[in-house]
This record gives structure tokens, C-alpha cells and sequence, in this order.
């Protein structure tokens, strides 16, 4: 295990803050670019030749891109209503997996929300800042509106380029969308999956899933089911596919808010899961509170031992990025650049002291054990 960093269209200042942090892998998230979008949202097909470029960039940096984001945009709301469009959208996307191999990426992930990361309030937290949370009995469109964010960024800060990569995302708020029973929200993700996991066994590329976020109430919420929000989907959704291939960017915060007692009951959801070898990306994030009612805070306040959480992956198995995400916002750090800071530090001193990382003995490179 390493720690990675999560960006979202850096520019070269932010690349060379990353090295400076000790960075050495980067997860990279380019969707409502004109990168890999297309005006009003379209999925692209993408250029292996532009794509090498941006892949060489960062490498330029001394910096290896494990993973790349695959912008799904609308296709598992739109393979419910519009079939035929759909499947012309998965063939983009096959063709997109295909053009990353042929770019030099191994690891794309992917998000299956279909209307957002629904939060309802922005809580007090330490010193001033203010965590992000969602409680179910607060629930209002109102506060739908003004709080919850689209998988681009974090609420305030969707990204480099403006919140306008909602939009690009092809992701929409629960109203404006049909109602998502049970069996149309797995008949979607089972689609897209179909899809993708064969192009990606053909291209030899990883896929790595993110859960849905928040858990939703036992029949939904805004009559949208989040299939994937609970352990018992996370398992069936792997059950889709045998393929190596087909993975989970582990949320741990989403996981998590899965759970009434998230602090006993994550240890060993994160141990079973690292042991199916088919984790290939985690966000090392923490929460406080649980099922319906939780709040993103800074790493070491949660409910979860994260010390406890490394150790648990490997137990499992796991070799592979933590990337911190979801830190609290605060007007002393518009970028979060330095809470994201203290994120990676104390990532890393936390892998120290489990010792699966070791001080380099060079200052060629970090020995990562």
C-alpha cells in the first residue's frame, strides 16, 4: 500500500504541490474537461494520442497516473428509458477502454451514481470548518439543491473549471429523473457492466466501481434506488462478472455510511473485501455517525480506527493507493489544499507505523515494502 492523491484537472502548480508532498501516484479525474467531454455532455470517444500526451505530462511531474477516470455520463438512467441510445453509449465507453490501454493506462474508474452524492447540510466542525453530511429526517429538495454534488469535486468546489461539469457529467438530480425501482437500478448497472467488463478483459484494463453514495432508505429516496449502497449489494455487484478486471474503488467513507455502527462493523467489511484481490483503488476517508445520518470529518476524529483500517487491508491483501477524499471545507483553505495535506500525512505515518512504508534510504525514490 502507498498513498496516492485523487485530483481533479490539476494544473502544473498543483502537480508540483503533489511532488512536493511526497506524492508519487495520482489518481486523475479529467470528466467536464474539454480533455474527455464534449459540448453539452456527450460521451467522447477519446484520443489514444491525446490521451499519451496527458499520461506523459504527468509523468513528466515524476509522478505515476494509476488510475483515470471513464466518464459513464447518463447511460444507466438513459438504458432505462432509451435502450437503443444507450448501447450506442456503451460502445463509446468500450471504445474508450480500449483507447486508454492503447494510451498506457491499466486502471480506469468509474461511478454509478445516477443523480448525485445526495446531501442535505454543510455541520459545524472542528475549528470553524464545516463537514459535509446527509440526514435522512432533514431530508428536502431544497436542501438537495443547495448541498449535495456530483462525484466531480466536493460541495463549493466541483473543480478547476466550474460546477458547469455537473452538466458534462451527464449526472442529474433526483427529480428530474423516472423513478428507479430495485430491478431497473441492477438491469442498468448489469448493462453497463456487461459492456464494459468485456472490452476491458480485451484491453487488459482494471475497472474500479464506486458504490452509491449515500445509502439510501429501505425503498429509496425520491423513488430512486441506490442498489449498490449497502455490503450485501457491493457482494452482488461483484457476483456480476468473475473477471479479474471487474473491481471496486473501495470508498471507505461510502462503506461506511453503510453501517449504524460503522466504528465495529468496517474492520472486517474491509478485511473481506481486500481479500477478493478486487479492490484496486481506495478512498481513506472517515465519517462520523452512520446509516442516515453521518457527516465527512478530517481522518483521525471519525468512528472508524484507521490505523485499525490498514491493518486491515492487509490482512486482506490489498497492495495498492489510498487517496484521501471528502475533507471538511473551510474559507482558511478554499482549495483544500492544505487539509488534504494533513490527509496525506497522516496517511502516510499511519502506513509507517503499521510498517508498510519505510523511510526511503535514497533520495532517488520512495521504497515502498
Amino acid at each position: 500500500m502507498y498513498i496516492s492523491e485523487q485530483l481533479l484537472n490539476p494544473s502544473e502548480r498543483r502537480m508540483r504541490l503533489s511532488t512536493q508532498l511526497g506524492v508519487e501516484h495520482v489518481v486523475i479525474d479529467n470528466r467536464g474537461t474539454d480533455l474527455v467531454s464534449a459540448a453539452g455532455g456527450a460521451l467522447t470517444p477519446w484520443d489514444a494520442s491525446k490521451l499519451r500526451d496527458y499520461r506523459r505530462w504527468v509523468e513528466g511531474f515524476g509522478l505515476k497516473l494509476d488510475v483515470f477516470a471513464l466518464d459513464v455520463g447518463s447511460i444507466l438512467l438513459d438504458s432505462i428509458v432509451d435502450l437503443d441510445g444507450a448501447k450506442k453509449q456503451r460502445d463509446v465507453l468500450a471504445h474508450n477502454v480500449r483507447v486508454a490501454a492503447d494510451a498506457g493506462l491499466t486502471c480506469l474508474k468509474y461511478n454509478v451514481q445516477m443523480v448525485g452524492i445526495t446531501r442535505t447540510a454543510l455541520r459545524p466542525g472542528r475549528g470553524g470548518c464545516s463537514n459535509s453530511g446527509f440526514r435522512h429526517a432533514e431530508y428536502s429538495p431544497a436542501a438537495d439543491r443547495a448541498h449535495s454534488y456530483w462525484g466531480v469535486g466536493y460541495p463549493g468546489h466541483q473543480d478547476e473549471g466550474g460546477s458547469n461539469s455537473v452538466l458534462l457529467c451527464g449526472q442529474k438530480e433526483a427529480r428530474s429523473v423516472p423513478p428507479v425501482s430495485e430491478r431497473a437500478g441492477w438491469d442498468a448497472i448489469e448493462f453497463l457492466v456487461e459492456g464494459l467488463v468485456t472490452a476491458a478483459d480485451a484491453a487488459g484494463v482494471r475497472l474500479a466501481c464506486h458504490p452509491h453514495d449515500p445509502a439510501y432508505p429501505v425503498g429509496g429516496l425520491n423513488g430512486i434506488e441506490h442498489v449498490v449502497g449497502s455490503a450485501d449489494g457491493i457482494r452482488r455487484f461483484l457476483a456480476l462478472s468473475p473477471s479479474p478486471n471487474h473491481g471496486l474503488n473501495f470508498c471507505q467513507g461510502t462503506v461506511a455510511e453503510m453501517f449504524e455502527d460503522p466504528g465495529r462493523a468496517m474492520i472486517p467489511v474491509i478485511e473481506e473485501f481486500a481479500a477478493t484481490g478486487r479492490i484496486f483503488m481506495v478512498h481513506f476517508r472517515n465519517i462520523r455517525g452512520g446509516y442516515l445520518d453521518f457527516q465527512e470529518v478530517f481522518p483521525d476524529e471519525g468512528d472508524v480506527d484507521m490505523f485499525d483500517a490498514v491493518k486491515a487491508y492487509r490482512r486482506g491483501g490489498y497492495a495498492g493507493p489510498l487517496c484521501p477524499d471528502h475533507v471538511p471545507v473551510s474559507e482558511l483553505d478554499e482549495g483544500r489544499e492544505r487539509f488534504m495535506s494533513f490527509a496525506l500525512g497522516y496517511t502516510r505515518g499511519l502506513l509507517q507505523a503499521a510498517g508498510v512504508w519505510s523511510t526511503p534510504r535514497t533520495t532517488k525514490g520512495t521504497a515502498h515494502v
